[in-house]
């Protein structure tokens, strides 16, 4: 199916037939990505005293039950409820179906750019200026959604486990601009927009969606984070139609789904 929209003054041609998956494959009881060293993802079949739900040990069908935490075994979307007092889930929050967003690579440094902790010599941030050099030429109405993919880029992200000291976070100058530049929608390769042990200020993700002592800032519930997606290294920078898929979850994040369409200028 094809079709041509119009962002900004521009139409756009759009095959919605070519599109690219940007979550992480969710392996139950296999190889996947971890934080903080959580359970990892299980499935188990139910069984009751005349049911057993594997076709493997004589059941009728397969039948299972899924075990897994959204925010540390995988790819996952997740709105403001995940840092106030009030409860907002991510069904009532994610409510852009399309969103023009835009592609970017970066490599994750040492800086002299700020964090609400001290930066040790080996952090590895994204920053304003890495994020401001990739954007000095790209069309503003493809804003609504910013996707990063961080090099060193490979499948290892597909299964890595996170500590402390391994992955990149965003500076408080960059979390400024981002906000600045009016993201809706922030897709991030890396388990945390903050550093995974921030003394609980969770400094970035206050910033994003303007939030102060755990209450709710109204006008940034429709704002969503995704984390630990993975961007294969044929995918060019630049502009795309984003969607991000979610199951119906009454919970402040889910696992999900973000794909990428290609757009071509008519």
């Amino acid at each position: 199916m094809n079709a041509e929209i119009k962002v900004g003054t521009k139409s756009y041609f759009i095959n919605f037939k070519k599109f690219t998956d940007l979550s992480i494959p969710l392996k139950f009881n296999g190889e996947q990505p971890n934080t903080y060293n959580v359970n990892q993802a299980s499935s188990f079949a139910y069984k009751d005293n005349n049911f057993v739900g594997d076709t493997r040990l004589g059941g009728p069908c397969n039948f299972e039950t899924y075990t897994l935490t959204p925010h540390c075994n995988g790819t996952h979307t997740e709105c403001i409820g995940h840092i106030t007092d009030e409860r907002v889930s991510i069904n009532d929050s994610l409510i852009d179906m399309f969103i023009p967003a835009t592609l970017i690579t970066l490599t994750p440094c040492t800086t002299n750019e700020t964090y609400s902790l001290c930066l040790n010599n080996d952090d590895l941030v994204v920053t304003k200026k890495e994020i401001e050099s990739k954007l000095s030429s790209i069309d503003t109405s493809f804003l609504d959604g910013l996707i990063i993919r961080t090099v060193p880029n490979n499948e290892n992200k597909l299964k890595k486990k996170y500590s402390a000291n391994e992955s990149p976070f965003f500076t408080i100058e960059a979390m400024n601009y981002i906000v600045e530049l009016g993201v809706k929608h922030l897709l991030v390769d890396f388990p945390s927009v903050d550093r995974l042990l921030d003394d609980g200020k969770l400094t970035c993700h206050n910033i994003f969606w303007e939030t102060n002592n755990k209450k709710l800032n109204l006008g940034a519930r429709g704002k969503t984070i995704t984390e630990m997606i993975f961007v294969s290294n044929d995918i060019i920078d630049g502009k795309y139609l984003l969607n991000i898929q979610t199951p119906s979850f009454v919970s402040d994040a889910a696992p999900s789904k973000p794909i990428i369409f290609e757009v071509n200028e008519v």
